[in-house]
């Protein structure tokens, strides 16, 4: 017999008591519930964000029947924590269920939500369709916390970026964020004000290829095959001591072609460049296609052509609310001593 999905939910749940808990005590109320694609429902995921439960279904539609089952669980496992769901299966991952009276008015409200220690804005509903803080990316985020006092960082594809908030709140010297989309830098401007922050985080907005490639020293023309580019801040070049490069899977733009797949050195190599001597390089890389082994081996081979040896690499796992049962995630994240 199948099981039912209220009871895959309350073994997930069950499963995750004492991470619950540690989290609490670190000042954590933001974590997946339910991962379905190794917990018995591929497509399905709920997270807890604060006060607010968030159900995403990915592949198809939540019938109504199950959708009436999550919320009766989480009403008496998580009560009072009401339940927005984002049907996200249709075309280019685009919210497709409308939401109306009340849950609609909490879907758009803005809240406050927290992560070890660092409060973060979130919207259930938004103009795009992803969460403002990726709850896998929390390993990165504490581990750059652990590693960011007194030292120079830079936030590549800040999407709202908590990265570069949380290695503010840990004490770093300077932060700067660059990402394209000016609606996601004011959102990490807002981050940045809900904490007491000993230095004030840059927001560069610009494509990443130009703003990476003159801090690292390259060239960046803004005529390409008599071809004029579309105007970029222009910024000195400088080394960080901590560099975080989170890209998305594709983008394309009049700068380079962002392609996880088949050309990450193109991103590599001027974040290699714009990381100091003895510094830090956290990459990232979530397509699960990809084998982790192979783009390391990479990593290493576009380093060395490019003069920089890497003395250490370490993998940073997603912690126990994205279980993996063969230890190979989707997302990877490699930190490089270089």
């Amino acid at each position: 017999m199948t099981a039912s999905l209220a009871s895959r939910l309350a073994d997930a749940f069950a499963a995750r008591a004492d991470l619950l808990a540690r989290l609490a005590a670190e000042q954590t109320d933001a974590c997946r519930l339910f991962h379905g694609s190794v917990e018995g429902a591929p497509g399905l995921t709920v997270d807890r964000y604060g006060d607010l439960i968030l159900a995403q279904s990915f592949h198809k539609p939540l019938a109504a029947g199950s959708l009436a089952e999550l919320e009766a669980f989480y009403a008496g496992a998580l009560p009072g924590l009401p339940v927005i769901y984002n049907d996200r299966s249709g075309a280019n991952s685009r919210i497709a269920n409308p939401l109306e009276g009340e849950r609609k008015v909490i879907a758009h409200t803005p809240r406050v939500i927290h992560e070890l220690g660092v409060a973060y804005r979130f919207q259930a509903r938004h103009a795009g369709q992803d969460p403002w803080l990726f709850l896998d990316l929390r390993a990165g985020r504490r581990r750059v916390m652990a590693e960011a006092a007194g030292k120079s960082v830079l936030n590549l594809f800040a999407y709202t970026c908590g990265v570069g908030i949380a290695a503010a709140k840990a004490g770093a010297r300077f932060v700067m964020n660059v990402d394209f989309a000016e609606s996601s830098l004011a959102v990490g401007k807002d981050n940045a004000k809900l904490n007491d922050l000993a230095t004030r985080p840059r927001f560069i907005q610009s494509d990443v290829f130009p703003a990476v490639r003159q801090m690292a020293g390259l060239d960046q023309p803004q005529v390409v095959r008599g071809k004029r580019l579309p105007p970029f801040p222009k910024l000195e070049p400088r080394r960080f001591d901590l560099v975080f490069l989170d890209p998305p899977r594709f983008a394309k733009s009049p700068f380079g072609v962002v392609d996880l797949v088949n050309d990450y050195p193109a991103l590599f190599k001027p974040a290699l460049l714009a990381t100091q001597a003895g510094g830090t390089l956290i990459c990232c890389n979530n397509v699960a296609e990809v084998d982790r082994d192979a783009w390391l081996d990479q990593l290493q081979r576009s380093a060395r052509k490019a003069g920089r040896d890497i003395r250490e690499a370490e993998w940073l796992l997603p912690e126990a609310d994205f279980p993996s049962p063969d230890g190979k995630p989707p997302l990877k994240m490699a930190l490089l001593r270089v």
